[in-house]
């Protein structure tokens, strides 16, 4: 368990950079168009709980009480 957080915890990590990469352009391709859509702003709000999900799976892998918070934060 103490692995797969770990890793867990890094590949979130590693996605939060492409989501939040691909939510700016979504987002800017949104304000120049001006449509009203919002993909942009839910793709930063995923992003950074994405990054806070990575943190969180990497500092608590050796404790059973981090899942709680890894189940709210990814759930």
């Amino acid at each position: 368990m103490k692995i797969w957080k770990l890793v867990s915890g890094i590949v979130s990590t590693v996605l939060f950079a492409l989501v939040m990469f691909q939510s700016c352009a979504a987002g800017m391709s949104n304000a120049l168009e001006a449509n009203g859509e919002i993909g942009g702003s839910a793709g930063f709000i995923l992003a950074c709980l994405m990054l806070a999900g990575g943190i969180v799976s990497i500092c608590t892998r050796k404790t059973f009480k981090g899942s709680i918070a890894l189940i709210i934060l990814f759930g």
